[in-house]
């Protein structure tokens, strides 16, 4: 299998999502009202979370008015339901492992509804902790357009970068989360295009599998990844562009 990179699932998960833009709003909506109270108040200047948010959702051409509800919401400037964020792990077929973010006003509804995807589709659910430890929390960060690599490999192990990765559409960065921040500013203020900046939960050693095997994870991730309460879908799974170029023909 070749061509394995991150921003082949980003792809995959856009592919998905942009057929739902209900189903992208609701998850955008949840992630701004969850950083404005979590990350550290309403002002996006000292709430890395609440940024990264409020880019994404602009990047997905979400109305201001819409945003600055959630973040009022978040800060309890408005009234809503109260949201409860949430962290599963799962396996899928072939032994892949899933972190499965969720953001709900109902819990019992989240894991019921995430059970049952998972056992109609030959997964299931995971003790906490069988398969967190497979992966580390890191900052991702997805650079387009024409790169100078040169330049691009000096302004981001500057700013404190672990690994950049070129090749594909996007030349990729990966930064431990304290030095996150600075990075992606860095990349910005030299003028590069920034097409993604998150945070993500990288797996530690990614499972290779045949493409008939990958292509049947991914069908289980793409059902998740439809769940109401669902915001993310993490996996152990080295996926292919092959396997995505499959996928999407399906």
């Amino acid at each position: 299998m070749s061509g394995h990179s991150k921003w082949s699932t980003i792809k995959h998960k856009k592919a998905a999502t942009d057929k739902k833009r209900g189903k992208i709003f609701t998850q955008l909506t949840k992630e701004l009202t969850i950083a404005a109270r979590e990350g550290g108040g309403g002002d996006p200047a000292f709430n890395t979370r609440l940024a990264l948010a409020i880019d994404k959702a602009k990047a997905n051409n979400m109305p201001k008015d819409n945003i600055d509800r959630a973040v009022k919401r978040g800060t309890g400037e408005l009234e809503g339901s109260e949201l409860i964020e949430l962290m599963y792990e799962a396996y899928a077929p072939h032994g892949v492992g899933l972190l499965v973010e969720v953001v709900t006003d109902n819990k019992n509804r989240a894991v019921a509804d995430l059970r049952h995807a998972l056992s109609k589709n030959g997964g299931n659910m995971a003790e906490g902790g069988a398969v967190a430890w497979q992966f580390t929390r890191k900052g991702y960060i997805a650079v387009g357009g024409k790169v100078d690599q040169d330049e691009l490999f000096l302004v981001a192990a500057d700013a404190g970068a672990d690994d950049i990765q070129f090749g594909g559409e996007v030349a990729e960065v990966y930064t431990e989360l304290e030095n996150f921040q600075a990075v992606r500013e860095a990349i910005k203020e030299a003028g590069m295009s920034v097409e993604e900046a998150s945070m993500v939960y990288e797996p530690n050693n990614a499972i290779e599998l045949t493409e008939s095997e990958a292509l049947q994870v991914m069908r289980v991730i793409e059902v998740i990844e439809d769940l109401d309460d669902v915001q993310s879908v993490y996996s152990t799974l080295e996926i292919s562009d092959e396997a995505i170029a499959a996928m999407e023909a399906a």
